[in-house]
């Protein structure tokens, strides 16, 4: 057996050995689902800025998401409350000080948050 084969095949074991390795790529295209099929919606953005905030949306939905946050709108409405408690006079903010906004942190409230399973 040449190189090349020995090195594919130890790739190809990895799944026998470790299970959170997964054979397919299911999740990751079902996770991006959403995105594609919005995408004919965000491609008439005139805008940079429209460009950017619909990425900056996009990016927390998902994120929450991937930390168990059920409800996206809800954790909008709870970090949109908290941010200008955290605004100086100028209007800027300390990002050392928004930890607790994260989604993972667990000062998030739990109608955010999906119930774990037992």
């Amino acid at each position: 057996m040449n190189t090349c084969c020995k090195t594919c095949e130890s790739y190809l074991r990895v799944f026998l050995t470790d299970v959170d390795v997964p054979i397919d790529n299911s999740a990751s295209e079902h996770s991006i689902r959403t995105f594609c099929l919005g995408k004919k919606n965000r491609m008439f953005h005139n805008t940079a800025k429209g460009a950017n905030g619909s990425t900056l949306v996009y990016s927390i939905i998902e994120t929450a998401k991937l930390n168990n946050l059920l409800h996206p709108y809800n954790y909008f409405k709870y970090i949109l409350t908290e941010l200008p408690k955290h605004c100086n006079q100028k209007g800027n903010i300390d990002p050392a000080k928004l930890d607790y906004l994260m989604p993972w942190s667990n000062s998030i409230s739990k109608e955010c948050r999906k119930p774990r399973r037992s």
